[in-house]
């Protein structure tokens, strides 16, 4: 799926900024814990795909 690969790739690139920065927030471990569970594709991976995919699809495109 394009977007999995997609928010993947966004979701390491803020994770490495925020590393960089020392930025230890809940922010910032929601992040990790979202590109965790993207990346590994583990069982639990599905119903937040599912919800990614539904909240992707709700913005409005232009």
């Amino acid at each position: 799926m394009a977007v999995t690969v997609s928010l993947v790739l966004l979701l390491g690139l803020v994770l490495f900024f925020l590393l960089r920065s020392n930025s230890l927030t809940p922010g910032a471990a929601f992040i990790a814990v979202m590109f965790g569970f993207f990346l590994a594709s583990t069982g639990a991976a599905g119903p937040i795909t599912n919800m990614t995919t539904a909240i992707v699809q709700s913005i409005p495109n232009p």
